[in-house]
């Protein structure tokens, strides 16, 4: 009855013979390579060999470098190229790295001001910065984030190691500091704990000032100022994008913001606390720069009681517009232009600075002549510098008449209120968390998409050939719908051999395994179906960078 059906529809016996033996051998290779190890036991049993043999590699690789290294003249040494000496090196060197994100930073944790301000860059010259930094040879994206706080690049490195001090070296050349001694005060990070850096300041969770709101605002300008730059990609910009939310999120789904003080309110709360008590209502203020960080200085002024102040700037734009936010409060704001500083200074027994002067706008010779301030206030002129760089010398403190605090010298206000502080900062950390989880989970998702589709052309390309050969051998009358029969049969077949590999390229949280995991995954099935790895462009774009740098 089958031969007869078959007479049927044109399809002789040995027709249908070739049909099944051609639509099994159509995924033939395809199946013979998944199928000779256990997909799945093959990779779990050849992790640890695998992370030991490429520990003996790079061993190997270092101590050839140095044999070679002993052997070369200086002269010859100097003769040869970036690019040549990368050609002949070992070239899988580069097989097991990938594209990290790296942070090299220094914070108020880790780094005193006068470092900091050393290594500051102006809002103006992120794109610069961002332009110089993506120029180096092991670096493809890059962001900075300088505040007052903290100096901190962002990159997406090629080699985390040259990365790193690729860009160490540009940061000291940059700001004329020591490499050795941003050694000493810098911190690295990397990848996952990169990502949970940045959440973390963006959420007010590493400040000064636990929960400070200021410093999203900050991040936000990253972005705002990276927007259109070359170099500012899309991974820097999906992590500070994401970063955004996170700190949208906890604002708003816990209490951290209230009774949070910002860095200007706890300038001024400083201030309050060093002059005597009985000075609070009468102490002559000063306010120079009426910027964010000086309009903050001024709100929280006014919340302490104070209804005079003078305030140095600029221009009076600003000024006036404090002051018409201010209307009705009872608070008289005086506007003296910048050339009055020193007069002004003179009339004042407290002095906040927040400008974005990269010079010193007091020093020493500046404030010794200045007419003593009345003993009720203690007989000490006060200079709360907020800015960085700082806007007060710290040659100033060796005024008898005067005393300078600066960013450092907050942590006495921020002390207070630890414990209560750091409940509302594990809440926040809960969302954090998850917010990493999601982050990673879609940066594993766009480090496998490449090996994804390479691997399911290269089973389309056999699968299209087998069935080539198969219908081309049962010849031309082969109906429509026996053709179509037999497509669909070697895509079902293809279709099921990939599930299991394609499964192991997918993080979703739900089987417990790592990024990591996903992209031992992902080199395995490279090596196993000789794909053109995404990792081979490693070595290509730094390849193509030493060439270019070397034009």
């Amino acid at each position: 009855m089958a031969v007869s059906s078959c007479c049927a529809t044109k399809l002789t016996s040995a027709k249908w013979d070739k049909l099944l033996l051609y639509s099994s051998s159509s995924a033939a290779a395809l199946r013979h390579q998944l199928m000779m190890t256990p997909f799945c036991c093959r990779l779990n049993r050849g992790r640890k060999n695998l992370v030991q043999k490429s520990v003996v590699r790079c061993v190997v690789a270092q101590s050839d470098a140095a044999v070679v290294s002993d052997k070369i003249e200086p002269s010859e040494t100097a003769a040869i190229s970036a690019l040549e000496q990368l050609k002949t090196s070992a070239a899988e060197r580069y097989t097991k790295e990938r594209s990290s994100i790296v942070i090299i930073g220094h914070s108020v944790h880790t780094a005193p001001v006068e470092m900091r301000e050393k290594l500051a860059i102006p809002e103006a010259e992120w794109p610069r910065a961002i332009q110089e930094l993506c120029s180096l040879n092991h670096i493809e994206e890059a962001a900075v984030l300088s505040t007052c706080n903290r100096m901190e690049i962002y990159v997406v490195a090629l080699s985390q190691q040259r990365g790193v001090k690729e860009v160490t070296e540009w940061m000291s050349k940059n700001s004329g500091i020591p490499v050795s001694e941003i050694y000493q005060h810098r911190f690295l990070l990397y990848n996952k704990d990169a990502t949970k850096h940045l959440f973390e300041v963006s959420a007010g969770l590493d400040s000064l000032v636990l929960g400070e709101g200021q410093i999203l605002a900050q991040v936000k300008q990253v972005v705002k100022v990276g927007q259109g730059v070359d170099g500012f990609g899309r991974n820097i910009s999906g992590l500070f994008k994401h970063a955004i939310t996170v700190g949208k999120r906890v604002r708003t789904e816990t209490n951290i913001g209230a009774g949070a003080v910002s860095v200007s309110s706890a300038a001024v709360e400083l201030a309050f606390m060093k002059l005597p008590e009985s000075s609070h209502a009468t102490a002559r203020m000063l306010v120079v720069g009426a910027g964010k960080m000086g309009k903050l200085v001024i709100k929280h002024l006014v919340a302490k009681g104070c209804t005079k102040m003078v305030v140095v700037n600029r221009s009076v734009e600003k000024v006036a517009t404090i002051r018409e936010e201010m209307k009705g409060k009872g608070v008289e704001i005086i506007y003296k232009p910048l050339t009055d500083m020193l007069s002004c200074a003179a009339e004042a027994d407290v002095i906040f600075t927040s400008t974005a002067s990269e010079t010193p706008l007091f020093l020493k010779e500046h404030v010794k002549d200045l007419p003593p301030v009345n003993a009720e206030i203690g007989g000490l002129r006060l200079f709360v510098d907020i800015s960085v760089p700082r806007n007060v010398g710290s040659c100033v403190n060796n005024v008898e008449s005067a005393r300078v605090y600066n960013v450092d010298d907050l942590k006495e206000v921020v002390a207070a209120n630890k414990e209560d502080r750091l409940r509302k900062a594990m809440e926040a950390q809960t969302i954090v968390t998850e917010e990493i989880k999601q982050f990673e989970a879609r940066r594993a998702s766009l480090e496998t998409v490449p090996t994804i589709k390479k691997l399911r052309a290269y089973a389309e390309r056999i699968r299209a050939g087998e069935l080539e050969k198969c219908l081309s051998k049962m010849g031309d009358d082969i109906p429509k719908k026996t053709r179509k029969a037999v497509d669909d049969l070697s895509r079902g077949i293809v279709n099921k051999l990939l599930h299991g590999p394609m499964q192991h390229l997918r993080c979703d949280d739900s089987d417990g395994r790592t990024l990591n995991d996903i992209l031992e995954n992902m080199h395995a099935l490279n090596r196993m179906f000789s794909l053109e790895s995404d990792l081979s462009l490693v070595e290509q774009k730094i390849r193509a960078k030493v060439e270019q740098n070397h034009e």
